[in-house]
């Protein structure tokens, strides 16, 4: 209760205080029409003071009498400087430049940024950066990104999962343009299923998101922005083929139909078909795949009414074999011949965007969010099955407003979650429906110099959880020149669907087991945390050069937590929390541009992580303590005729991670308390020939590091011993990879 009397207070205090703050919209010429321009630059000349132009053009900063030149800028256009001798209404036009063969660039954009005035501690990822990875997949994306961590989830499936202050993906809301989209059943593999190709932009937000997105968010919020069809490249192709024989292609149609409506058609196909065994266990080192991805893209744009809709619809197949290297699906499959899995989903999207900006008052905006899906998986791991069918809808009403003036922003809205879940674990079935209702407010104070804070809150109806309110609060503040000081807290509340989750835990001989029966969710209460932290971001010049760094601390407090036991090497049990259970994060970032065109990034990150099992107070399995990571990016001069050379490195190297007890594991599958500390190298060089062409190469893991024995007992998959969940490093090792790049503007 003190929290949200805090809220209203400061809420009230600041609606209180008053600064006038000029308004305005930058347009573009374009055949004979006006429309708005997103991203100018607009600054008081001679002052820092200053901001950019959002989606729908409009601006506002701060205004004071001896603030008379406003220069409006933007890369191919025409700078003006006006001349305001009052608190008016601008409304500008920006004019295409004639000489841009005259104009010399004399900055880049960062592939990787974080903003100095947003409340929220956001970093935003480009596709720049996406391209270092030279990835094909959403769960391949964060490699060269300190604040994600990428690991295996066992040594069977290949499939990698992320983690955010030392908490796993189900605890991040995952969201495709801010539309929550990685949950529920696809919480394992559907990062996987998010090409990143489609991928535009990556926003991420450390700590307790937007209540305007929900209130599953617990560790923080990842938003990815897909491509969109008036934006993108006519035509795009990437081919992309591994020495380990995994091989992907990506095209990208976009026309436009009518002046209003555009569209876009993206595939994505995926296939890897060749058996490995380098480590001589018996099992494959990758599992064999096939994935076909299709999504349909439309986009609606009607400036002068102050539309912009979109419309997604998506298809996905993908299936994937694991297992023993002699393993034949239509021979072994349900026998004790040869251990093997199969994992077969089929995936439906449809998505619907529409906004609209009111055009006599563009500070009024309304938006409405809808999306539908339809997940079906099959699989089996060795004697284990696992079956589940997922259907969702998702809606969400936002509008936004201003209160006296710009400086006073607020969202409110409704939203509507339905979830239906229908799984079969061996020969037990498990069904629940899930659905809520609830209403949010949310509040900014920006007066762009010193202050901008965000409180929230919002109200749900869950038909489990009943009635519960989630609080969010952001605050920046800025000191002194280039800083920015941040403190936020927030409350999250989800149901943990166990089984969906942690399907790692089938491809082992353990026992699943509930504990609880009282609860509402297979016998289990929903989880709930706070989530606390504080961070400062300091710019400044070191030799001449740009630099800066970043600390962060935060800690995660469980209320409630569904633990996932397995110190007992035979069982994996799921119970109720029963005492504490918390997660502290704390991380150094340091980023230097050294000289032009090559930039460094370093970071040194400390996890505390413990929670109190039926055996005690333990550290969290198989997460380093301490984690060091290093980037370096060199691209040499862009010529004339476009053609350029990118090289990319990147360290990182894991702390011992604590195993799971094995004390009452057969002599011989008992393992070490700790791991082994581990060190992988990323590299890749990018030739671009031309803005239309350029081929590259890389190596994953280049030092050849191997984890030796990631499957326990593999001599013996349908004995008690056999497990494959202490992995801590690489399966396999070196992997080189070359493909190219072709597009039509």
């Amino acid at each position: 209760m003190k929290s949200y009397i805090i809220i209203i207070f400061i809420i009230l205090s600041y609606h209180l205080t008053g600064q006038e703050q000029l308004q305005g919209i930058v347009l573009e010429s374009s055949t004979a029409k006006e429309l708005p321009l997103q991203g100018a630059n607009i600054h008081w000349l001679g002052s820092s003071i200053g901001t950019i132009s959002a989606e729908d053009g409009t601006f506002s900063l701060p205004y004071k009498f001896s603030f008379n030149k406003l220069v409006i800028s933007y890369v191919g256009f025409k700078t003006d400087t006006l001349t305001v001798n009052e608190n008016r209404y601008i409304k500008h036009v920006l004019q295409a430049s004639d000489e841009l063969d005259e104009v010399t660039v004399t900055s880049r954009k960062q592939s990787t940024s974080k903003s100095f005035l947003k409340a929220a501690n956001i970093i935003t990822v480009s596709s720049d950066e996406l391209l270092k990875a030279a990835c094909c997949n959403l769960s391949e994306s964060f490699e060269t990104n300190p604040s994600i961590d990428v690991n295996f989830a066992d040594a069977v499936s290949g499939t990698k999962q992320i983690k955010m202050l030392g908490l796993k993906s189900p605890y991040i809301l995952i969201a495709t343009e801010n539309i929550p989209a990685i949950r529920g059943a696809s919480q394992a593999y559907g990062l996987s299923f998010i090409p990143g190709t489609w991928v535009e932009s990556i926003q991420i937000t450390k700590g307790a998101g937007s209540v305007v997105n929900g209130f599953e968010s617990i560790a923080g919020q990842i938003n990815t922005e897909l491509v969109k069809p008036t934006t993108d490249d006519k035509f795009f192709l990437n081919l992309y083929g591994a020495t380990s024989e995994r091989l992907e292609l990506n095209t990208h149609f976009n026309t436009k139909v009518t002046d209003k409506w555009s569209t876009g058609v993206y595939l994505h196909g995926n296939t890897h078909q060749q058996k490995h065994d380098v480590n001589d266990d018996g099992f494959l080192d990758m599992p064999l795949f096939n994935q076909i991805n299709v999504m349909n893209r439309w986009q609606y744009t009607n400036s002068e009414k102050g539309l912009l809709g979109f419309i997604n619809l998506r298809y996905l197949n993908d299936e994937k074999q694991a297992g023993q290297v002699d393993f034949n699906p239509e021979r072994d499959k349900g026998t004790t011949n040869f251990w093997g899995s199969e994992i077969d989903t089929e995936r439906i999207d449809v998505t619907a965007k529409l906004g609209y900006v009111n055009p006599e008052i563009p500070y009024q905006s309304l938006g409405v969010q809808t999306a539908f899906s339809h997940h079906k998986q099959d699989s089996y791991f060795g004697l284990n099955v696992y079956n589940i069918q997922h259907n969702s809808f998702y809606s969400n009403l936002v509008y936004n407003s201003i209160i006296s003036d710009s400086r006073h922003k607020i969202k409110t809205g409704l939203s509507f979650t339905y979830d239906h879940y229908d799984e079969l674990v061996n020969t037990e079935t498990y069904e629940r429906t899930e659905n809520s209702i609830g209403g949010f407010f949310e509040y900014n104070f920006d007066n762009l110099d010193k202050l901008n804070m965000t409180a929230g809150v919002r109200v749900d109806q869950h038909n489990r959880f009943g009635f519960f309110i989630t609080p969010r609060f952001h605050l920046r503040y800025t000191p002194w020149e280039k800083s920015a000081l941040r403190a936020s807290f927030g409350r999250g509340i989800r149901s943990a669907n166990i089984f969906a989750e942690n399907q790692n835990m089938f491809a082992s001989s353990r026992q699943i087991n509930i504990l609880n029966s009282g609860g509402k969710i297979y016998g289990l209460d929903p989880e709930i945390a706070w989530n606390y932290g504080v961070s400062y971001l300091q710019g400044f010049n070191l030799f001449g050069r740009k630099a800066d760094v970043t600390l962060d601390f935060y800690r995660t407090d469980f209320q409630n937590q569904v633990v996932v036991d397995w110190e007992n090497p035979f069982e994996v049990n799921f119970y109720n929390l029963e005492g504490e259970s918390y997660a502290n994060s704390f991380q150094f970032e340091f980023n230097y541009n050294v000289f032009e065109h090559f930039d460094l990034r370093t970071a040194y990150k400390y996890y505390d992580i413990k929670t109190d099992y039926t055996s005690g107070k333990l550290e969290k399995p198989l997460i380093p303590k301490h984690r060091l990571f290093a980037n370096v990016a060199y691209e040499t001069h862009l010529h004339e005729d476009g053609k350029q050379w990118k090289f990319d490195a990147t360290y990182n190297w894991l702390d011992s991670q604590r195993f799971p007890n094995t004390f009452l594991s057969t002599p011989g599958f008992q393992l070490d308390e700790y791991s082994p500390t581990v060190g992988t190298l990323n590299l890749q060089v990018t030739k671009v020939f031309s803005p239309q062409f350029e081929v590259y190469l890389g190596g994953e893991n280049v030092t050849n590091l191997r984890q030796s024995n990631p499957i326990i007992s593999p001599d013996n998959p349908f004995g008690a011993n056999f497990d494959s969940n202490f992995v801590y490093g690489p399966i396999f090792g070196s992997m080189y990879y070359a493909g190219l790049r072709y597009k039509i503007n």
